[in-house]
């Protein structure tokens, strides 16, 4: 162990910053941020520090370094330019027993800042030793990713009771099992859903012994367009809790393989004219599996609230009385817009977009055609690649010009993502000269002639 981790109080303790420049603020932020009481001795200072001192509380003193400036101070960092300066202000400090940090010279260091996941009152901190902090950097912005934001609302729930629950369970073994429960179960998802009350209620009831019979949950989950990397971070630590999983058709395999790999599969997909397991079936399935006690992945393309029939599911659960919590996902229309390069809103070319489904409960095409052939807007059609050509159809006979450009985005956001252009009279024929598979997307609009100078993925 090169160095010693150790979290210091600092809250209204004397702090000492020497230098006024851009590496000096960077470390000004963390000790405001841990409440030091703080002074900043610089010749000059950036207008950026002076804005914070502005906010905050800090003594600003506008001389060169005095040897008596470390008095009362319990750390000093050294961030001039002038090696020289800081140097001795390392030898100073080090000569006093005070803490001093020298930026970017951890020879010069007894102390170094950690990149740190932030969590309060949880807090996980990361070092290299000073020899690599980008490395550092690095895998603090991995944990983030699999540290939720409501850790610290859930330790702050367990210091709140930690006190009485040390009194009701005598047996540290047994203690520690009693927290795990509650780390890793429902009490947990109440917190992380701002359901503290609930989750205090239910943790009292718990430490009680008269905890109510246990309902599973659902969690209807977006699973975006395709791309596994657009997950959400609450969207993947769900997909790793879940006991079962329910999932249509159009969840890519990328995004299949980072589910819990111990979980029961069950595919309900449905297309066009094919629906082996009907809707009324999906939802009895969901609320029948979570009364059972189980924890349920209900995981679906691109958002569930956007043609994904979530409203339906979640109204059939409610009326059941099982728990259950939306995770939003990237809807297909932001996705493969973005990933073909074709903005859906442009000053110059569209103020307004409109998503469509391609298809309709009874399987018609019955639109509002006469708004559709508005100007300046984006038409998004999902689902539509059967009726392709019965849409361009319908958009120039209600008056939309046939040269109106027009795209098809199949498989969008992964690597076999394809990008069919023409305008309504010829994309029907490129896109089936072509055989495009679904799941594909219909954009129409003049946003679409952008797509030659801003595409950026190729597949």
């Amino acid at each position: 162990m090169d160095l010693l981790p150790l979290f210091h109080n600092l809250r209204g303790r004397r702090c000492v910053v020497v230098g006024g420049g851009d590496v000096a603020l960077r470390k000004l932020r963390q000790l405001i941020d841990a409440g030091a009481a703080i002074l900043v001795i610089a010749p000059e200072i950036n207008a950026a520090i002076r804005k914070l001192a502005q906010k905050h509380t800090l003594s600003i003193r506008l001389t060169p370094f005095s040897d008596t400036d470390l008095d009362g101070a319990v750390l000093v960092i050294a961030a001039t330019n002038d090696q020289a300066v800081n140097r001795h202000i390392s030898e100073l400090a080090q000569g006093r027993n005070v803490p001093v940090n020298v930026v970017d010279s951890p020879e010069l260091c007894t102390v170094v800042f950690p990149s740190i996941v932030d969590r309060s009152p949880v807090q996980i901190a990361i070092s290299s030793s000073g020899k690599a902090p980008v490395l550092a950097r690095m895998l603090r912005t991995r944990l983030e990713g699999l540290i939720p934001a409501g850790y610290g609302k859930l330790a702050a729930l367990a210091g709140k009771h930690r006190n009485h629950v040390k009194e009701r369970i005598g047996n540290p073994l047994d203690r520690k099992a009693f927290w795990e429960e509650v780390f890793e179960g429902d009490i947990a998802e109440l917190v992380y859903s701002e359901k503290l009350d609930e989750a205090e209620k239910r943790l009292e009831q718990k430490l009680a012994g008269n905890q109510p019979q246990q309902v599973g949950e659902v969690y209807l989950v977006g699973g975006g367009p395709g791309d596994p990397d657009l997950l959400t971070f609450r969207a993947l630590r769900l997909m790793q809790k879940a006991d079962i999983v329910l999932y249509d058709r159009l969840v890519s395999k990328e995004v299949m393989a980072l589910v819990r790999r111990d979980a029961e599969l069950i595919y309900v997909g449905k297309t066009a004219g094919d629906h082996p397991v009907t809707q009324e079936n999906i939802n009895e399935k969901l609320a029948e599996f979570a009364l059972q006690g189980k924890r349920v992945l209900r995981l679906k393309g691109g958002d569930p609230f956007i043609f994904g029939r979530g409203g339906e599911e979640i109204a059939h659960l409610a009326e059941r009385g099982v728990p259950f919590q939306v995770v939003p996902g990237i809807t297909a229309a932001s996705g493969c817009a973005s990933y073909a390069g074709i903005p859906l809103t442009h000053r110059d070319y569209a103020q307004s977009v409109r998503f469509i489904t391609g298809h309709l409960k009874d399987h018609s095409l019955d639109l509002n055609w006469q708004d559709l052939v508005a100007p300046n807007q984006t038409l998004v059609f999902y689902m539509g690649l059967s009726g392709l050509e019965s849409i361009c159809k319908a958009l120039i006979a209600r008056g939309k010009a046939a040269t109106t450009p027009a795209a098809l985005v199949e498989k969008g956001t992964t690597a076999r993502q394809r990008v069919f252009i023409g305008d309504l009279t010829t994309l029907p024929d490129i896109v089936r000269k072509a055989e495009a598979k679904a799941p594909t997307l219909i954009i129409v609009g003049d946003v679409v002639k952008l797509h030659d100078t801003l595409s950026w993925f190729k597949g």
